[in-house]
């Protein structure tokens, strides 16, 4: 397209529109942190998933779903209830890509041996190339896989549900679960007062004695994925705490009594959609045991944290991606910002961060892998998601700023693609727990287990070299500390997170990349923003190694 000019002036010193890359084959810190799971027919698949992520078409598809968001629908034309959310047809568009590759579902597909013993990293890969063009979308299939990590075990009524998820469709007709070519499902956790494990919830389960069927009455203050098929809600029951299965619509095909009071206008991921609701004897299906909730709502936690730490991850690059690019086509006094030391060096500490929270994020899901087979990858796993969600979503935040701050007045107007990451970014924060939360979960870790926690700092010391024993000392007196001082529990949390990074880095990185995090994030001199790299390290390099130029 040749450049406009007008009649009052010529627009110059612009950069280009950014474009098309295949964000696999682009991500050369991705690629090494999976080297040990690819054989020739995942490469290709990998390769033509991010060759569509990384497309102009993606692009404007999450720019269409996020430009004209999701609207509540409470009655049909006629008055009757329906509590329906319509959507633009580019969430649709962007929601059936993600279904087809299997992110609501490949953890949970054991007919499907293609990816056997490495679901969790292909995945993780899926999820974060997917958030680097649009994240809103994902809540919708996270919260269906993170809901059948527990209806897996819950016996027929799982089997039934995940029977229906399994096909990889998508299909968004508001219709009986039975009638429809695949299914999704949403999460109901947090109520006004709070959520579980800490405070309980209102919504009560009652037993009817004739059916021996279950109806909740209560609300839920946050409900995710409105337009799914089914919610996986926690109630009280006699027994205690317990996890309950809401279907959308009933059997003979009426609504069930599930109102949707207003739609949540959101920060961030406005292209999805987040509902109070209400619960008026809505009919709903024990999954589980009785009085179990707790344990149940910790394995969904698991997968839900994840899940945000690996789509932080991708909101994060993406926007790194968009800095680097103004960066290398914007000239200041004849020089290309990135030809420039100051800029290269905030450019390259940004990278460090994206480059160590790619490898940690594969590194966890090769544990999550592993775990059924190797105890210290299942403590390490256990340990160190929490840790890393800590770091990863908030470092995510960190990055969308300067990022935006590297481009100027265009990455704060929303014509540009960087507000958005901006606005997206906190959201995975809370997705899962906040950081509080997140410490103490860590915290309880320590606390339940010396044995395993010892298992876990031992797997992330085996990939460092020289700050091996002192990295595992560190952690191990933090601990110490924090179990004297719960007030600590942030400490010891970033220690982890930063000290398995740097350990991932060293596993799947180049030396110069894992030297520079690990000299700038575990020694040195306390550091509040980006670009605080000396001469030592080649800036430069850095950026042009994990964002090769297109």
């Amino acid at each position: 397209m040749t450049a406009t000019t007008f009649e009052t002036h010529e627009v110059v010193n612009q950069p280009p529109p950014q474009p098309s890359v295949n964000l696999y084959e682009s991500d050369p810190i991705l690629i090494g942190a999976l080297e040990g799971v690819l054989d020739s027919t995942v490469e290709v698949a990998l390769g033509d998933y991010g060759k569509f992520w990384g497309s102009a078409e993606a692009r404007e598809l999450g720019r269409m779903a996020n430009l004209h968001g999701p609207a509540l629908k409470p009655t049909d034309p006629f008055g009757h209830r329906v509590d329906q959310v319509e959507f633009h047809p580019a969430y649709h568009a962007l929601v059936r890509r993600g279904a087809t590759a299997g992110l609501a579902v490949s953890l949970w597909d054991e007919e499907d041996e293609t990816e056997k013993k490495r679901r969790h990293a292909l995945r993780a890969a899926r999820l974060m190339m997917a958030a680097q063009s649009e994240c809103g979308h994902l809540f919708q299939l996270s919260s269906t896989s993170a809901a059948l990590s527990v209806l897996t075990a819950a016996g027929d009524i799982g089997t039934e549900w995940l029977a229906r998820a399994l096909p990889r469709r998508y299909d968004h007709r508001f219709a009986p679960a039975a009638d429809k070519a695949g299914i999704t499902i949403g999460l109901g956790i947090t109520e006004k007062q709070g959520t579980l494990p800490f405070i309980e919830p209102s919504t009560r389960a009652t037993r009817d004695e004739e059916t021996a069927g279950w109806t909740l009455t209560g609300h839920k203050w946050f409900l995710s994925a409105p337009q799914s098929d089914a919610f996986l809600v926690t109630a009280h029951a006699p027994e205690g705490a317990s996890l309950f299965l809401v279907p959308r619509l009933r059997a003979d095909g009426s609504v069930n009594a599930i109102r949707f009071v207003r739609l949540k206008d959101k920060l961030g991921n406005r292209s999805s959609a987040t509902v109070e609701a209400e619960f008026a004897d809505a009919e709903a299906i024990v999954v589980g045991t009785l009085g179990t909730g707790n344990e149940g709502l910790a394995t969904i936690l698991q997968h839900v944290r994840f899940d945000a730490a690996a789509m932080a991850v991708g909101v994060m690059r993406g926007a790194l991606a968009q800095a680097v690019h103004h960066a290398r086509h914007r000239a200041i006094a004849g020089e290309h910002l990135l030809d420039q030391p100051l800029m290269a060096r905030v450019l390259a500490d940004m990278t460090l961060d994206v480059a160590a929270a790619t490898a940690l994020t594969i590194r966890i899901a090769h544990a999550m892998d592993k775990a059924a087979e190797d105890d210290g990858e299942a403590a390490y796993a256990r340990l160190v998601i929490p840790a890393a969600k800590y770091w990863i979503t908030k470092t995510a935040i960190a990055v969308s700023a300067e990022a935006l701050e590297a481009v100027g007045g265009n990455g704060y107007v929303e014509d540009h693609d960087l507000a958005r990451p901006y606005r997206d970014a906190p959201g995975w924060a809370l997705w899962g727990g906040p950081g509080n939360v997140l410490a103490l979960d860590v915290l309880k870790t320590v606390e339940d287990g010396a044995e395993a926690f010892d298992a876990a700092v031992g797997e992330i010391a085996v990939d460092l070299d020289r700050q091996a024993s002192t990295s595992a000392d560190l952690i191990r007196e933090a601990a110490q500390a924090c179990i004297a001082d719960q007030g600590s529990a942030r400490i010891l949390v970033e220690q982890i997170a930063l000290t398995a990074a740097a350990a991932a880095l060293h596993r799947f990185a180049p030396r110069p990349i894992t030297d520079a995090f690990v000299d700038t994030r575990l020694s040195g001199p306390w550091r509040a923003s980006y670009g605080m790299l000396d001469a030592r390290f080649d800036a430069r390099g850095i950026v042009d190694y994990a964002f090769p130029a297109s």
